[in-house]
């Protein structure tokens, strides 16, 4: 089952249906996630902390802060978030912010190890650079570690990368949306 747009991805939140048949909400972070953004960090394997932040230290408070409270001109983030009927949990975060050289935005993703696998990363990615598109970023970048064979891949299939280096098991790339993505292909039934 592919992923499945329920509504507009100009809304500010959407449901979306994964290839599990799992419902998923996908929206802008607030001020209010940052408990649960530290959670999501708490739950990920050592494993998947490692290859989204290249250590194995995990959130601090004061990071959680800073991260759940944005200035969404200059920094935009969407989460993904799933209600089983208690507290709404994270699953997943994408987020973009001004890069050293500035000609681009950083680009950060992770999803929760449990639903990896199931379309939510390609979604977010998608979310992400929409929304920098949107607020006049065009293009984005990440460093990757060379051995996290899915982010590569990921990038690869869903965005048009301009620019590819290796250095220290460290792959950077530079890119942006592509004008029709796989996704919207699949969503569309088409591809």
């Amino acid at each position: 089952m592919a992923v499945e747009i329920q509504r507009d991805l100009a809304d500010p939140e959407r449901g979306v249906t994964l290839r599990n048949g799992a419902s998923v909400r996908v929206r802008a972070i607030r001020p209010d996630d940052e408990p649960r953004l530290m959670a999501l960090c708490r739950r990920l394997s050592p494993r998947t902390v490692y290859e989204r932040f290249f250590s194995f230290r995990r959130l601090l408070p004061e990071e959680a802060h800073a991260l759940a409270n944005i200035d969404d001109r200059r920094r935009m983030a969407v989460v993904a978030e799933v209600d089983d009927g208690q507290e709404p949990e994270l699953i997943g975060v994408a987020r973009y912010g001004p890069s050293n050289e500035g000609t681009t935005a950083d680009i950060g993703l992770v999803v929760a190890d449990g639903w990896q696998g199931l379309g939510l990363g390609s979604l977010l990615l998608e979310e992400i650079l929409r929304a920098g598109e949107q607020r006049g970023v065009h293009q984005f970048s990440a460093d990757v570690l060379t051995e996290n064979r899915r982010a590569l891949r990921l990038l690869a299939r869903y965005t048009a990368i301009t620019r590819r280096a290796v250095a220290s098991g460290v792959t950077s790339v530079v890119f942006g949306r592509r004008a029709h993505s796989a996704l919207e292909a699949t969503r569309h039934g088409s591809s």
